[in-house]
């Protein structure tokens, strides 16, 4: 599984709030039409323009092939509207990792 990670920065006349509301109620809703994608998440920092994504993929090679879907496109057309990604960052994950027992 690979992860790819996406600092963004959202363009000065939009409202943090109207992209918010995109990620939960349109950008979440797409990803099982997504083949390659097992998690992701949209974190907010402290910045009120700033956020990361960290999107947990199958591979890259099958997330690129979600990348030309129609879906895929329509989250891009919308996203760029409202923000860039400023960096990428995409590796593997040292496994096993940590997660507390709930």
């Amino acid at each position: 599984m690979e992860l790819i990670v996406h600092l963004i920065e959202l363009h000065p006349y939009i409202d943090p709030d109207r992209f918010e509301s995109w990620v939960r109620e349109v950008d979440y809703a797409t990803c099982p039409q997504l083949p390659s994608v097992r998690g992701f998440s949209v974190q907010r920092t402290a910045e009120d323009t700033r956020y990361f994504e960290v999107i947990e993929v199958s591979s890259r090679a099958d997330f690129d092939k979600d990348m030309d879907t129609p879906a895929f496109k329509s989250l891009v057309a919308a996203f760029d509207t409202m923000a860039s990604v400023v960096t990428e960052y995409a590796g593997t994950r040292l496994e096993p990792g940590y997660r507390a027992a709930r």
